[in-house]
């Protein structure tokens, strides 16, 4: 999860510019920077009542004028609950910690975050139960159009808590789509003499380049909450939306809806965090600057932390898609592919059709047409030939297929 990462240089500290700005006025442009700094420790962590490896993640708040935040490594990351059962973190890259077994939230404990940074100084978050669990009962992909009048299709999920004691939601997902080139063929050219004369062969491609898939995760904050409602139940909530232009639903379409059951405390963190990175511009009634979630420093009750350690109970379910059923319309495909026919030798003496062989740039699709072929030719050489893209899928997926997918 990267939710906090990604909207920390909205959060990280802007009121300091914001006051500068409205003090001395609007007379003159001025480049955007940081006027005030305060370096603070950033986590991200949500333990589960899944049985896996969990992750924690730590970072530097940042300044305006920087893209990437800095990670904080060489730290003590550790997970300890009421019964003093310590669960030990390592990390796996550059801020990022894993868990060093598996486990998974228990009802009735209450677990707490430790952290000691590579200078010595200690963090921890608030003790926090498990939340109760919501089960999701149906997700749903229907055709729907967006507020913008946008033809797609748009994903549904349904959830009932029969004790009425969930009420607030949060929603990742992970979607996964299979990739087939339009001009893929079983054959591949290779260069037999790349000097005067020149000649390709073909051979069987021994490497699969014509099914392959892609898993793209969720982005942004998404939430609901029942707390109004009578009954605790979560009715076909959007939680995705995909136009029918997007080459995502081109062939089949998988996607695993999350649903994570969030406190008040984590819910009203998320919810803020939303708004202030959603605010079109520093400048409007939502103004961002910091404010606080379960995380303290256990030296200096002034300085700041960000983040929220989360402890939830999650409920997870896939679906499969076939868009066509869905939607009539194909979207087109994700590069322009055009067939060309380099030549095999040109009025200077060289070989386009060589070099692009050898550097890698096109795949033969089919001869060029002739006399008694179906294929209608185009000009220049013997052999029509498409860019990587549109011939080879492992550019834009992989060819392994994933353990959960059936066609």
């Amino acid at each position: 999860m990267q939710l906090i990462m990604k909207n920390i240089k909205y959060i990280s500290f802007i009121w300091f510019l914001v006051l500068f700005v409205l003090t001395i006025g609007c007379v003159e442009q001025i480049d955007l920077k940081t006027i005030t700094f305060e370096d603070a420790l950033v986590v991200e962590g949500t333990i589960t009542n899944e049985l896996k490896f969990h992750q924690i993640k730590l970072s530097r708040t940042f300044k305006l004028e920087e893209s990437i935040p800095a990670t904080e490594s060489n730290a003590i990351v550790q997970v300890i609950d009421d019964l003093q059962n310590t669960y030990n973190f390592q990390e796996e890259r550059p801020g990022v910690y894993l868990s060093e077994t598996e486990f998974k939230a228990m009802p009735s404990r209450q677990y707490q975050l430790r952290i000691t940074t590579s200078n010595g100084r200690s963090y921890a978050s608030h003790p926090t139960e498990i939340t109760p669990e919501a089960q999701i009962n149906d997700v749903i992909a229907v055709k729907e159009f967006n507020s913008n009048g946008t033809e797609g299709i748009s994903i549904q999920v349904s959830s009932f808590n029969s004790n009425g004691n969930a009420r607030y939601y949060r929603y990742e997902f992970e979607e996964t789509y299979k990739i087939v080139p339009p001009y893929w063929s079983p054959y591949d050219a290779v260069v037999v003499s790349d000097v005067a004369p020149f000649e390709v062969d073909f051979v069987p491609r021994t490497k699969e380049e014509r099914v392959c898939y892609n898993t793209i995760f969720s982005e942004g904050i998404i939430q609901t909450e029942t707390n109004n409602l009578v009954e605790d139940k979560v009715s076909k909530f959007p939680v995705r939306f995909i136009s029918k232009d997007n080459f995502i639903i081109t062939n089949r379409y998988s996607i695993l809806v999350k649903q994570y059951v969030q406190s008040i405390e984590a819910y009203t963190f998320y919810n803020i965090l939303n708004n202030l990175s959603g605010s079109e511009s520093l400048f409007s009634q939502n103004q961002p600057g910091f404010f606080s979630g379960n995380l303290f420093s256990n030296e200096n009750s002034e300085e700041k932390v960000i983040g929220f350690f989360e402890v939830a109970s999650v409920s997870t379910k896939r679906i499969f898609v076939n868009p066509r059923e869905i939607i009539e319309t194909t979207p087109p495909y994700i590069s322009k592919c055009n067939l060309v026919a380099p030549e095999l030798v040109n009025a200077s003496g060289n070989s386009p059709l060589i070099e692009a062989i050898k550097q890698g740039t096109l795949k033969f699709f089919q001869v060029n047409g002739g006399e008694n072929s179906p294929v209608i030719p185009i000009p220049g050489g013997p052999y029509q030939m498409a860019a990587l893209p549109c011939s080879d899928c492992t550019v834009l997926g992989t060819n392994v297929m994933p353990d959960f997918w059936v066609e």
